[in-house]
């Protein structure tokens, strides 16, 4: 069993990228991981815009990443970028954060334009905090998630997300650990 810790970057608690982020917790949850959340929008502004790291929510963030073992990171993409949110909390995290982590960015937005905000936005921020192990992400339009996720969404998000899990599964070290 792994440690997963599902980062939102959405600031709204109902938007498609909780719906996404609660399909995907479950199929975690199913895998037999342990299943962490942390909604970005949740922690102090001022600590999280000042960087405060001894703020006890900033804190218990940061241990979060450190404990994990893989990291799903999602946002909302507004204008071919992912949220301020996620910004916000990986300018946080020191330059190896996630180095030895397995990493699955998922993004949501309003047309298939936004696509590219995944390897081309959200992958290289990745990278700059040591991600070296970023499985494919996954992007799906606002259009198809309402209160849940239609079968042809939910397939081709599972598949990312078994991806993600065996990677996490072969991660060197994960299985000594268990």
């Amino acid at each position: 069993m792994a440690t997963i810790l599902i980062v939102s970057g959405s600031p709204s608690q109902d938007a498609p990228t909780a719906v996404l982020l609660r399909h995907v917790s479950v199929v975690l949850n199913s895998l037999g991981h342990e299943v962490h959340q942390l909604s970005v929008r949740d922690l102090p502004t001022v600590a999280l815009l000042s960087a405060d790291l001894l703020d006890p929510a900033i804190r218990n963030a940061m241990d979060l990443v450190d404990r994990a073992d893989g990291v799903v990171v999602a946002s909302p993409v507004y204008r071919a970028a992912y949220s301020g949110l996620v910004q916000s909390l990986l300018n946080l995290l020191a330059k190896t954060a996630l180095t030895g982590k397995v990493v699955l960015p998922l993004a949501n937005g309003g047309s298939q334009g936004h696509l590219v905000a995944i390897d081309y936005a959200l992958r290289p921020l990745l990278s700059a905090r040591g991600a070296t192990n970023v499985v494919p992400g996954h992007f799906v339009l606002d259009a198809e998630v309402h209160d849940n996720i239609s079968t042809t969404v939910s397939n081709e998000l599972d598949l990312a997300v078994r991806r993600f899990a065996n990677a996490v599964a072969e991660r060197p070290g994960l299985a000594t650990a268990s």
